[in-house]
């Protein structure tokens, strides 16, 4: 009659990692799957145009009285 062995908490806890890291790159892997698919947003990188600056008037050069 063949004894069976128990599994060792080590490798049950190896085990567990191996199957929660799959899932995150399962995850990650429609995450992405669903960025290709979705439709571009517009791009947040392009700066506003800066509000033009007031001109001031030169003030005349010599004529100080």
């Amino acid at each position: 009659m063949k004894s069976k062995r128990q599994t060792t908490i080590a490798k049950r806890t190896r085990e567990r990692l191996v199957q929660e890291r799959r899932e995150l790159k399962r995850e990650k892997k429609q995450a992405a799957a669903a960025a290709r698919l979705a439709p571009p947003e517009p791009e947040a990188d392009v700066l506003p145009e800066p509000e033009p600056e007031p001109e001031l008037e030169p003030e005349p050069i010599g004529d100080d009285q």
